[in-house]
């Protein structure tokens, strides 16, 4: 168990309070905003390691005997694209890049969670000199998780207005499901709240399923020297909840912006 920056040793509420403390950058008196600077790097760094990856197998690939890595990569990219063409009714060159991001880089950001907890964390002190906080799973962020999931719902936005025009997109929320002007009041408030519990829900599903298993790793991580054997089982488990919010994120996405491109 870690120690405190006096040199005690941490109780165990303590030591979880400790570990749910994001490393938080201010950026003056002057600004509204502060930053949490250890989802902000973790999260772009993977997804500039996803980036290079793809990139650096599909300049090296071969029309014979692929390896290992580019057959793995296959595998995901023809995957996501055969969801695309199961799920998505429209026509866009967008959205299998943007469902192949989304699952590939929520993936990495999840896997983080199967990183004993302390390790890290202790290496980032040794590094600064000091102790420092640092969350090492950005998706346990809810500024990380509600951002993606509010950039689908602009996405959302911009296609319906896009695909079915202004004229269209309003008649949309102010005639259904009464086609009747004397029910555009309620039709509008139905069709906003259906509207912004999407985004809202996808994130907080995200968030919350991942916060719940970082919760338990910290638990574990309570035990001590001996955490390894329960960590390794929690961990061979909870890689079906890192792959399973990943997909439930990329599918939903999709279904989401089927429904903006539907035109009637």
């Amino acid at each position: 168990m870690s120690a405190s920056e006096h040199g005690e040793a941490l109780t165990p509420g303590s030591y979880i309070g400790h570990h749910l403390q994001n490393w938080n950058v201010s950026f003056g008196e002057h600004w509204f905003w502060n930053v949490n600077a250890d989802s902000l790097l973790i999260s772009v760094g993977l997804g500039l390691v996803f980036i290079l990856l793809f990139w650096s197998v599909a300049r090296k690939a071969t029309s014979g005997v692929p390896g290992k890595l580019q057959c793995f990569i296959e595998i995901i990219v023809e995957f996501v694209d055969k969801t695309v063409k199961d799920t998505f009714h429209g026509k866009s060159p967008v959205i299998a890049p943007l469902a192949l991001t989304i699952f590939v880089w929520i993936i990495l950001m999840n896997t983080m969670d199967l990183i004993p907890v302390d390790w890290l964390p202790q290496a980032a002190n040794l590094v600064a000199g000091q102790e420092v906080y640092l969350r090492v799973v950005p998706t346990t962020d809810p500024n990380i998780a509600l951002g993606m999931s509010f950039s689908v719902f602009f996405l959302m936005i911009f296609y319906s207005i896009k695909i079915k025009g202004i004229g269209g997109f309003v008649k949309e929320l102010t005639m259904q499901p009464f086609n009747h002007w004397a029910f555009i009041p309620v039709n509008l408030v139905m069709e906003l709240v259906s509207l912004i519990a999407k985004p809202v829900s996808l994130g907080l599903r995200l968030f919350g399923n991942m916060y719940a298993g970082e919760m338990i790793f910290m638990l574990i991580a309570l035990i001590g020297v001996g955490q390894l054997p329960l960590h390794f089982v929690w961990a061979v488990f909870h890689i079906m909840v890192v792959v399973l919010q990943a997909f439930i994120f990329m599918m939903l996405t999709i279904v989401y912006l089927s429904m903006a491109h539907e035109d009637h």
